[in-house]
């Protein structure tokens, strides 16, 4: 799990480095709702990508569609919050 995990990782700061250079445009606030209990170590990896690590955690990340695409995988357990 843990090189999948450092992938994700590596790929959210990428992106997020090259959308501040395209644009400084807005943020999205994260917030992480339920538990990752019972679900795949893919989804866990994911969450944790995002710099998540407590329940009800909230954080803010560039508003851009590869973020947009990240909260969509797991709807279940991510949420956005305007």
């Amino acid at each position: 799990m843990s090189k999948y995990f450092a992938f994700i990782r590596n790929l959210i700061k990428a992106m997020a480095n090259n959308e501040e250079q395209q644009n400084s445009g807005g943020k999205i606030k994260i917030q992480y709702y339920k538990s990752m209990i019972g679900y795949s170590k893919k989804q866990k990896a994911i969450v944790k990508s995002l710099g998540i690590t407590k329940l009800n955690q909230t954080v803010e990340r560039p508003d851009n569609p590869s973020m947009r695409g990240i909260v969509g995988k797991v709807p279940h357990l991510l949420r956005i919050v305007e």
